[in-house]
């Protein structure tokens, strides 16, 4: 019997396991994937002559693997091993509704491959479904979160630049990591140019400069290699194998177990609480079941709403903690892959040193102080980037001294602009099970129906049309527009399907992630989210955990649960 079992090993389940471990309680692990090594199991120190293929995966391998995982950026020969291969792991979506579900099955999950784009909800961001009426209003405002916000960016370490925006609130920052010249020009005219908008440094969890709580865990400071999502053996990002895990294992109340896939939460009908979890081998697949005094389900917001929805009993016949029928509705994530990039025609003569782990950022504009003619808003991830010599040299016709010069000479600067933004609540966006078809352990396959709405629409429109002219008044000329946005999941911010409310009739859980049904269960991933904002939302998970973990903590010393 353990105090406490964490499902999921990622971002939310690290965090979680580390604050109740650090607050006494004896806590086990359960991870679905296998038993990966911080440093060990890396390939952060391969070079490009030890990756074959030029480091791309060969296209018959790609389609027959990885058709949905090859959509992400960061899979690639080095860091094929951290992706799940799809056709072992199937999920089903209707015709017309792709939905890119992006996984990585191993000990420390999505962590050890994460962007690390790191910012806070703001107020505007927590009030925003009671003001449209879209979604179940939030039973938290920014005052609750803003203490476990700076609780969790002092232990990760966020790199990142104080500047008082309402709609995007300041932390704990370490130094930015600071923008080029091309970039400061690029500040300068946008923001002389567009009132209101602002250029910053990207906010991310690299260490610009590792301080004793991370140094402690044997943590460095980054050295801007930019293999961050082949892993990191400086621990120069957070990840839960870097840095929440260690964290938690000092305590010495931490256990994990690996290659247990949770089947479901086994509930007790006398007492109303739950006891434990079941979990099948995924190498022997036999069954077992651990038992412990309080549940974390931190599996990611799909797979949560599976596994509440597989939890089948008398007491709840439609999945656990689903009283409400809202257990796998308001599936969101951001819109994403909208794109805009052009050759500065006047980039300074200068170049730089080193890859940063990040770029810069263009906070949230749209409807922050009157509204437009959509809800919500977005905000724009970007860089300008120097070309590397072969753009001009191998670019341009040409052969002996006249190309061997060029080779010295840099290329152009490039500017990309890259548009996030907030999709709407809607409870038929949903995750619901198969009633035919089961996967190789038995347990009944996803189905995720999932589109984007009119709002999201409009919103696109906006933000190629913001993007574009931002570019030209630069002195960009525009090369190239991806104007379609990727498909749902894509983005990788899968959030909603347990979400946070005031009304147990419409939601699942409580201010704290305490299921209303059952007061032992928490969930604190994206599941538990009730809007999304247009910001990457790993802090914010992060933040839920530790507050919740705190207050589960509390509840188990009081006796109630």
């Amino acid at each position: 019997m353990f105090d406490a079992i964490v499902i999921g090993s990622g971002m939310s389940g690290g965090i979680a396991a580390k604050e109740l471990c650090e607050r006494g309680l004896k806590t086990l692990v359960v991870e679905r994937g296998r038993k990966i090594t911080h440093g060990e199991s890396y390939t952060d120190w391969m070079q490009p002559w030890d990756l074959p293929n030029a480091n791309m995966i060969p296209e018959e391998e790609l389609a027959r693997d990885y058709p949905v995982q090859g959509r992400c950026y960061a899979i690639n020969e080095a860091t094929k091993q951290y992706w799940v291969k799809d056709h072992e792991h199937p999920y089903e979506t209707p015709g017309d509704k792709p939905f890119s579900w992006i996984r990585g099955n191993h000990l420390g999950g999505r962590s050890v491959m994460w962007g690390r784009q790191t910012y806070r909800l703001s107020e505007m961001d927590f009030s925003a479904n009671a003001r449209d009426g879209h979604g179940s209003d939030w039973p938290i405002r920014y005052a609750d979160i803003a203490p476990w916000y700076s609780h969790v960016e002092r232990f990760i370490g966020v790199s990142g630049s104080s500047e008082n925006l309402p709609q995007l609130p300041d932390g704990e920052f370490l130094p930015p990591f600071a923008l080029n010249d091309a970039e400061l020009d690029v500040k300068r005219e946008i923001e002389e140019r567009f009132a209101g908008r602002k250029v910053i440094p990207g906010r991310t969890s690299n260490l610009s400069k590792a301080g004793p709580a991370q140094e402690a865990l044997g943590r460095m400071s980054c050295q801007n290699r930019s293999f961050c999502e082949r892993g990191c053996s400086f621990g120069a990002y957070h990840s839960s194998l870097s840095s929440s895990l260690p964290a938690a294992e000092l305590t010495g109340n931490l256990t994990i177990v690996t290659d247990a896939i949770v089947d479901s939460i086994v509930h007790d009908p006398q007492t109303g609480r739950v006891t434990g979890v079941r979990v099948i081998d995924s190498v022997t697949k036999e069954q077992r079941t651990y038992e412990a005094k309080t549940i974390f389900v931190c599996a990611s917001a799909i797979a949560t709403a599976q596994i509440l929805l597989n939890s089948t009993s008398d007491a709840f016949p439609r999945g656990l903690a689903n009283s409400s029928d809202m257990v796998g509705r308001n599936l969101l994530d951001h819109l994403y892959s909208l794109r805009v990039a052009g050759v500065l025609t006047d980039g300074p003569d200068t170049t730089y040193h080193g890859r940063r782990p990040t770029g810069f950022y263009i906070p949230r504009f749209r409807n922050v102080s009157e509204p437009g003619d959509f809800l919500r808003g977005y905000a724009f991830q970007g860089s300008v980037l120097r070309m590397g010599w072969k753009a001009e040299a191998l670019g341009t016709p040409g052969i002996g001294t006249t190309l061997k010069d060029r080779t010295g000479e840099p290329g152009p600067w490039v500017i990309t602009l890259s548009g996030f933004g907030e999709m709407l609540p809607n409870p038929d966006n949903r995750v619901t099970l198969s009633s035919t078809r089961k996967d190789q352990w038995g347990m009944p396959v996803v189905h995720i129906d999932c589109a984007h709405g009119q709002n999201e629409k409009k919103m696109v429109s906006h933000i190629m049309a913001d993007a574009k002219e931002m570019v030209e008044a630069v002195g960009g000329r525009i090369m190239t527009t991806f104007s379609e946005p990727a498909p749902p999941g894509l983005g990788i911010h899968e959030m909603g399907t347990a979400c946070m409310g005031k009304d147990p009739a419409k939601s699942v859980l409580n201010g704290f992630n305490q299921a209303h049904d059952i007061p032992n269960l928490f969930i604190t991933d994206g599941a538990a989210m009730a809007s999304g904002g247009c910001q990457n939302p790993s802090l914010t998970y992060m933040a839920l955990s530790a507050r919740a973990a705190d207050h589960a903590t509390q509840l188990m010393k009081q006796g109630t649960i």
